[in-house]
């Protein structure tokens, strides 16, 4: 891996600030971020991005690439739950193992955003409508994980029917899959002329947002990274491995399809990253006999500290090299 692109990363201000609020935890400082103030940031960041994609993507021409793009992310979004689920059932129940399987099958908006910061400063560009494939990567596998829970669980029918329909329902309603795809709608429709009206909003202020967001990150990793040790050792490197497999498998995989640098880096974090915000939401309607002390820290204490530091550099040098 290259040292300097390494390093560049680690010295980033926002990841920085990812390590200071860990480090605010383990010194048990009361440095918090209001939950409206960090609900409202999130907000930010799923409209800034979705709307930069639909820019993009009406700046593009919509022939095959996006189309093999769009059909490789649904796949792997299908794909992923299913192969990890047998492997965490040899260690963990089924609830759980489907709970588990699902996050790492969807993605993480919040992975993505850090993703396409580090391009921009690496200065390599990317497609818009990699917004769209991140978007679609959500749902399909949190049906596919309560498909898995349904099939290899017995229980009462009818209370599968009822958990499916509500599962259904969230995963497509869900407000960060919502607001990404209508700012992309947005983005896409609005002129040169309007989408400048509003790009110091857009543009000018992301960084700054980001690094106030990643330091709300750092304290909530923080406070479920010591908890989840306890837990035992399968499970963290579970956390670690899976992620590297599936990045760097996808990193030499998605070149078949697309010659960009930048769509493949994205391709590599979509795949190794797992979702900690619509996974654990829909489980709780669907799985509510799995452990979100399990699957949650995993994604998020563990895997997403991972591919912002030592992830995003190792999958572009693995990009760059094949």
């Amino acid at each position: 891996m290259d040292l300097h692109l390494l390093v560049d990363n680690l010295t980033n201000p926002a990841l920085l600030f990812f390590f200071l609020g860990v480090f605010a935890v383990q010194v048990k400082s009361d440095l918090e971020i209001p939950a409206n103030s960090s609900k409202f940031i999130s907000l930010y960041l799923m409209f800034s991005i979705g709307f930069k994609g639909g820019l993009e993507l009406s700046h593009s021409n919509l022939d095959m690439e996006i189309f093999w793009s769009l059909l490789f992310g649904i796949f792997l979004a299908l794909f992923v739950p299913v192969y990890t689920y047998f492997i965490l059932r040899r260690k963990f129940s089924v609830p759980n193992s489907g709970a588990i399987a699902a996050a790492y099958g969807s993605v993480s908006a919040v992975t993505f955003v850090t993703a396409v910061s580090f391009l921009e400063i690496e200065q390599i560009d990317f497609g818009g409508h990699m917004v769209a494939v991140m978007a679609l990567m959500e749902a399909p596998s949190i049906i596919i994980g309560v498909l898995l829970m349904s099939y290899f669980q017995k229980g009462k029918k009818e209370e599968k029917q009822i958990s499916m329909r509500g599962v259904l329902h969230h995963s497509l309603t869900n407000g960060s899959v919502l607001l990404i795809l209508g700012s992309l709608l947005i983005g896409f429709l609005a002129s040169d002329q309007q989408a400048r009206g509003i790009e110091p909003f857009t543009t000018d202020i992301f960084k700054g947002f980001l690094a106030v967001f990643l330091l709300d990150m750092g304290i909530t990793s923080g406070k479920k990274l010591a908890d989840f040790l306890k837990k035992g050792w399968f499970a963290f490197f579970f956390a670690i491995i899976i992620p590297i497999i599936n990045g760097s498998t996808v990193a030499i995989i998605s070149g078949l399809f697309t010659e960009s640098q930048g769509n493949r880096f994205l391709f590599a974090i979509l795949a190794g990253s797992a979702s900690y915000i619509a996974v654990p939401a829909a489980m709780r309607l669907a799985a509510p006999k799995a452990n979100p002390s399990l699957y949650l820290p995993m994604a998020l204490a563990i895997t997403f500290p991972f591919n912002i530091t030592l992830g995003m550099p190792l999958y572009l040098y693995i990009v760059q090299s094949f």
